[in-house]
């Protein structure tokens, strides 16, 4: 059997798209069809159901893929490895948030770029969950960090680490508001204080009024600016309250800058997860830094 036509079907498989699979494999959609009808006569079974969005593998086509994929993986990790030499052109695609991925993974990313004789470039894309995913379904990036675990058979997702989310402000708004009337009546005194947000939609402090208040924030957001170092800044000059990732913070809390206006018993948390297309960590590159990624994020936790 032709093993082009097995990685073909494989990435179908795992795509769950002929056209998904085409963009994968450099080919172009008629051509994907194609091997997957010749594998089909081959095997006088058909493999995959058309939909309306997509394909859905037949049972045949189950039993195949589980068999097929790991030695295929194999092979691809054997091919690679023989590139190891050469990784020094090998290029990484990193996709993530803009903070986290800024902050976090790329300066922990940086040192494996030095390594004498197994460094690569490194390229760097941000954007929400759902551009990032659609960006490694579709190949464009070859490691992604995502804050929602994808579904379906395409992308496999780790646990990377989890970011405690804290509700902070400027001093002066502890002393405006009373620390004591804060502490005595909890949410209703923080709805005089103005909210600062990185969307309309207040994503972050809705999270965390529903995790610690079980309500929703009745207060809208004063400054909306789409970046979580610039909506430290506003807190830090007074603007208003903010709720923010603590490694984001850390120090701006050290030196008395802002405050933590509230500490729960069991403070919000927000899962980050390390996401590749299955099949990918045959690659040297790609495995490097996804194990490096996953040892340096023990310490941010």
């Amino acid at each position: 059997m032709d093993l082009a036509l097995l990685r073909t079907f494989v990435t179908v498989h795992r795509a769950g798209s002929f056209t998904r699979a085409a963009a994968l494999l450099g080919l172009s959609q008629p051509a994907v069809t194609s091997q997957i009808r010749t594998l089909e006569r081959q095997l006088g079974r058909p493999l995959f159901l058309r939909q309306a969005r997509g394909v859905t593998p037949t049972t045949i086509g189950d039993e195949l893929a589980h068999k097929a994929a790991p030695h295929l993986d194999a092979l691809m990790e054997i091919t690679e490895t023989g590139l190891e030499e050469d990784s020094s052109s090998r290029t990484l695609h990193l996709a993530g948030p803009l903070e986290f991925t800024a902050e976090r993974a790329v300066p922990a990313l940086t040192a494996l770029t030095r390594e004498n004789g197994r460094s690569f470039a490194l390229r760097t894309s941000f954007g929400t969950a759902e551009e990032t995913l659609e960006g490694l379904a579709a190949g464009r990036h070859d490691l992604a960090i995502s804050t929602v675990r994808p579904r379906g058979t395409l992308l496999s997702a780790t646990a990377l680490c989890d970011e405690e989310h804290v509700l902070v402000a400027a001093p002066r708004w502890t002393r405006q508001a009373g620390s004591d009337r804060l502490h005595r009546t909890g949410r209703s005194a923080l709805e005089q204080i103005p909210v600062i947000e990185v969307h309309e939609s207040l994503p972050l402090v809705s999270r965390y009024w529903a995790s610690v208040f079980d309500s929703r924030p009745v207060t809208p957001g004063t400054v909306i600016v789409p970046d979580l170092r610039a909506v430290l800044a506003c807190v830090a000059a007074g603007a208003g309250l903010a709720v923010l990732p603590r490694y984001l913070c850390t120090s701006a809390l050290e030196r008395g800058e802002v405050i933590a206006l509230h500490e729960p018993a069991v403070p919000p948390l927000r899962t980050y997860f390390l996401v590749v297309r299955n099949g990918t960590l045959a690659m040297p590159h790609v495995a490097r830094a996804h194990e490096w990624l996953q040892q340096t994020a023990t310490d941010w936790c």
